[in-house]
């Protein structure tokens, strides 16, 4: 997940191997895999009977504890007679891709991604995810999905810094704070950004609080280059357990992952503070897409139409993310309004890198990042 809104730590697919012979996914409805939106089921009732029917859903890299997604997942069961089979919740966006690849035609194949921004448009442009639009799909924002359907914007929220006041004196605000000596040996991310969506973030953050901008990502790198020489960044993969034992007593991450610690842990002798840095303001969504050769296509379907129904949407908005359709349901009255005085303050509207610079963005990482870092 940690790919806008990724996953949590790199991690091998273990299960990425051919499947058993003679095990497939062929017996799935060709009208189903085809279906670009619930009318082509006759309507929700013939999705659901559909979906139903297969019994099964395969999603990946979805931890529990990350944007709600837990109480998501069992809303959704108790919703429908599906049960929903959730691999390697750990793994990163680049995982996701991986296993859409080397599963093609098993069972086992993932049947929905939730990936960073710039993995939905490289999945995309390479042909893997299946076209289809939710009911509400209109009221996407035209520049927070694909135009046709093969993958739309869901939750996100801001580049963070989590800090437990417990372990720092004085916790850091800004990315300038952050290169302070006091903090040596305290700082994490939450990934690998040339693999992880909210490590991604994190470096565009840095880079937009250093003199760079959309089209220029090097600002970041050097920023987490200096950190590292500095003693201040550590390469440990900031985790819910990482924080709990406070090994990364100081985490950039996602706004919402940082508030939910703060709940989480609250009790627990770890009292974490979220500030969205004033130097580096950088909004990102998480993108759910469809595998074009899903197993369950027909409960890959419905689970798109449960997660953009307002149900899901405030289930995200329960867990601090933002959804991307929070407009439109504060305008037609559906938005749970208890939870959005919940959310991390931020001042102003947040802007989005364009397809163009994010390629050249993920290109620039994928070539400097390791380098820069050693």
């Amino acid at each position: 997940m940690t790919a806008l809104l990724g996953a949590v730590a790199l991690t091998t697919l273990t299960a990425c191997g051919a499947a058993p012979e003679g095990e497939t996914a062929s017996d799935a409805k060709p009208a189903a895999e085809s279906a670009t939106s619930a009318a082509d089921f006759g309507g929700m009732e013939g999705l659901v009977e559909a979906a139903e029917k297969e019994g099964e859903l395969n999603i990946i890299a979805v931890p529990t504890d990350w944007a709600n997604y837990g109480e998501v997942i069992k809303a959704f069961e108790a919703k429908y007679k599906i049960k929903i089979n959730n691999e390697n919740p750990d793994a990163s966006s680049a995982d996701e891709i991986a296993a859409v690849k080397a599963r093609k035609g098993q069972k086992r194949a993932p049947d929905t991604l939730d990936l960073g921004i710039a993995f939905a448009r490289s999945g995309a442009a390479e042909g893997l995810f299946a076209p289809y639009k939710v009911e509400a799909f209109g009221k996407i924002p035209a520049d927070q999905k694909d135009p046709e359907g093969n993958w739309f914007n869901d939750y996100g929220g801001y580049v963070s810094i989590g800090c437990d006041a417990n372990k720092i004196k004085n916790c850091p605000e800004t990315f300038a704070d952050l290169l302070k000596p006091e903090y040596k040996g305290k700082v994490a991310l939450n990934g690998n950004p040339t693999k992880s969506g909210s490590a991604f973030g994190g470096v565009y953050a840095a880079a937009l609080a250093n003199g760079g901008s959309f089209g220029d990502i090097h600002p970041g790198i050097d920023y987490f280059a200096k950190l590292r020489k500095s003693g201040n960044f550590i390469p440990v993969e900031s985790t819910p357990a990482t924080v709990e034992k406070g090994e990364t007593p100081i985490s950039i991450d996602w706004d919402y992952l940082n508030a939910g610690y703060a709940d989480q842990f609250r009790g627990k002798g770890v009292d974490w503070k979220v500030s969205v840095p004033a130097d580096g303001v950088y909004a990102q969504y998480y993108s759910q897409a469809i595998n074009k050769d899903a197993p369950h296509p027909a409960a890959a379907r419905l689970w798109m139409e449960f997660l953009y129904s307002p149900e899901g949407q405030n289930l995200w908005l329960k867990g601090y993310a933002r959804p991307v359709l929070l407009p439109a349901m504060t305008e037609d009255g559906t938005v749970d309004k208890q939870f959005v005085t919940k959310l991390p303050k931020v001042a102003g509207t947040p802007t989005f890198p364009s397809d163009t610079e994010m390629d050249k963005a993920k290109e620039a990482l994928a070539q400097n990042w390791d380098k820069a870092l050693s």
